[in-house]
């Protein structure tokens, strides 16, 4: 059976907490955001089954066991940082760790982030998906973009921009329905749920005042996916210009009724801690993305 091993950044987080005797002083050493750091030490607190540090208000020490692992840590970390390595010399290069919706990434930035890499060749970029509305944590990423309502307490929220929300449909799922007219001819047609894009904002500016959420049939929580159960006939569902412009023009889907939302609920907002904006990196990525997405 294999040896379970420590995870390494964890044990250089502990190192550094321990060292500094802080965990915002080492976060910034390991150029790392505070909640990623505490997040480390707590995977190495669950690895190891014991406390590391206790905790008075603002300050931390060494638990007793943290003391006796301490000293474990640091040798086994001196003896990788002492072994010689002498084809190492490359300069390490700025890296910056971005989290954010699949389907954003997929029909937003992908097509963008070009642009960066070839102004900033120097800056590495690693893109990681997260659900939204479910990962509200930053975790170990420096920036997130994130698509809901905008609040997130604790940590800076810029709007990257918002796009109006219209109902649209499969042109074979149509033939199945009477002519929809007008968006009370809804009644007679399955409406595909998404916490993401509810549907009653967009009944208000319908006109349909009286009518509620709907409480059953299919739900995605994926605009992405909200679009291929549209594309596939499984109802009718709402969306945004820019996920929906290719279906669109291949008349895979078709615009529904002349009416939409142009204050959804939900926009792409940045999100990030103010201390990592500091990193030139971390600033640099920002400012790109809010003149990426200025005009959208």
């Amino acid at each position: 059976m294999a040896t379970r091993l420590p995870p390494v950044h964890a044990l250089s987080a502990f190192e550094a907490a321990a060292r500094h005797n802080s965990f915002a002083i080492a976060a910034e050493e390991l150029c790392i955001t505070p909640s990623a750091l505490s997040h480390r030490i707590r995977l190495l607190e669950e690895f190891v089954g014991e406390r590391l540090f206790y905790r008075d208000g603002r300050s931390i020490g060494l638990s007793e066991f943290g003391r006796r692992y301490l000293d474990v840590v640091r040798s086994a970390l001196r003896t990788l940082t002492d072994f010689p390595m002498p084809h190492r010399n490359a300069a390490v290069q700025p890296k910056i760790k971005v989290m954010l919706p699949p389907t954003f990434a997929r029909h937003l930035l992908m097509p963008r982030i070009a642009d960066f890499t070839q102004r900033h060749p120097e800056i590495v970029v690693e893109l990681y998906l997260s659900v939204p509305l479910y990962d509200l944590s930053l975790s170990e990423s420096d920036v997130e973009i994130r698509f809901g309502a905008g609040n997130y307490p604790n940590i800076i929220t810029e709007k990257l921009f918002e796009e109006p929300a219209f109902a649209v449909a499969s042109p074979g799922y149509l033939k199945t329905l009477p002519p929809m007219k007008s968006p009370t001819d809804l009644q007679h047609a399955t409406l595909l749920r998404s916490a993401l894009e509810p549907w009653q904002p967009w009944f208000e500016a319908a006109g349909l005042k009286d009518w509620v959420e709907p409480s059953s049939g299919l739900r995605v929580d994926d605009l992405g996916l909200l679009l291929e159960a549209v594309r596939h006939g499984y109802g009718i569902g709402l969306t945004r210009q820019h996920f929906a412009e290719e279906l669109l023009a291949r008349g895979e889907i078709v615009e529904l009724f002349d009416v939409r939302l142009r204050t959804p609920p939900h926009a792409y907002y940045v999100v990030y801690e103010r201390a990592v904006r500091e990193r030139p990196e971390v600033d640099t990525f920002i400012s790109w993305m809010q003149n990426a997405f200025r005009n959208i």
